[in-house]
Parts: C-alpha cells; structure tokens; sequence
C-alpha cells in the first residue's frame, strides 16, 4: 500500500503504465541517463520500440550502456538529436511520449531544455500520437530557465482544445523549493 502520493516519476510512470501495450511505439524525448528509455523498452516488449532522443552524447552513452547491460539494446532506437527534430525520423503512430525537462543529472547543468524546442517538440508528438495516445511531460523548475519553460508549457497546454484533448496538471503544493510536477496530454481523437 502507498504510504504518501506518488511523486513525479512515479506518476509519470503509473500513466505510461496505464497507457502502452506490448508492440507499442514509443518516444523518449529526453534520454537522459536511459532509465525512463529502460523502462518503456520493458514495457513495450520485444516487439515494440523505443526511439530515445537526446542532444547529449553522454546522455546517448549512458542510454545506450542501461539497455545493454540489460539485454533491451535491440528495443530501442538511439539518436544524438534535440527532440524537436523526432518527425524527421519517425512516420508511424507512436501511443506515449515522455520528456524529463531540466538538465542532465550528473551532467553540464547549463545545457537545459528550452521552451522553443520543447514546444516544437510536443506540436509534432501531438501529430504521430494515435487516439488515446499520451504525452507525459515531467516539469523541473528550480533552475535557471526551467520556470519559464515550465510557465510557456502550462500556458500552450492550457489553450488545447478540450474537445481534442485531455490536460492533467498534477504538483505538489506544500513542498520545499519548486518540486517537480507533471503536465500530461492525452489526445481524445
């Protein structure tokens, strides 16, 4: 039994549960250090994919060791891009689509995501998501640019047409410095 809410990882990841089935085409947007690539490509099976995006080599290396080292390589597809680039290779429906904003932990904190590419980024997952497809965006702000990412995110989510989509807002409100928070889209048609 869960003692205390879920927080942003943990709901990102009980959504991404709830939404992809074995076979599924998914999207990484943000690679990271892999674990989000790791656990989609779980989640999709062998007969789904994983296309995991990152402007980072490191993040493209660590990515690329997590799936190797657990033997799910072969379920996902690596590219050292920015994500507002993912229908330059991608052409099929994909059902989910997760980004991690902020920077990379460990990493150089001064290479961030930008609202710009990020929304860039969501325009074009809204166009490849199929019907009840989901974009989960988990939102860090407590760095230099991440609030007015956060704050440019939650205005253009905000003005979806609800009639198309969904829009779940969901934050702490009583935690110490901003605390991360997820905005998710679910396309209704």
């Amino acid at each position: 039994m869960q003692k205390d809410f879920f927080n942003a990882v943990e709901f990102s990841h009980l959504l991404l549960k709830e939404n992809i089935v074995l076979g599924d085409q998914v999207v990484d947007a943000t690679a990271g250090n892999g674990h989000d690539t790791k656990f989609l490509a779980d989640l999709v099976g062998s007969e789904g994919k994983v296309y995991s995006f990152d402007i980072q080599e490191k993040a493209i290396a660590n990515t690329k060791n997590l799936l190797e080292k657990n033997d799910l390589a072969v379920r996902a597809e690596l590219f050292l891009d920015s994500h507002a680039n993912l229908d330059k290779y991608l052409n099929k429906k994909i059902s989910s689509v997760i980004f991690n904003l902020g920077y990379l932990p460990g990493g150089n904190k001064e290479i961030i995501t930008r609202s710009k590419s990020t929304i860039t980024a969501v325009e074009k997952s809204i166009e490849l998501l199929k019907k009840n497809g989901i974009i989960i965006l988990v939102i860090y702000s407590g760095h230099p640019g991440g609030k007015e990412e956060k704050n440019k995110l939650l205005d253009y989510a905000s003005n979806l047409d609800y009639k198309k989509f969904n829009v779940l807002n969901y934050k702490f409100l009583n935690q110490p410095g901003p605390p991360p928070q997820i905005l998710a889209i679910k396309k209704r048609i």
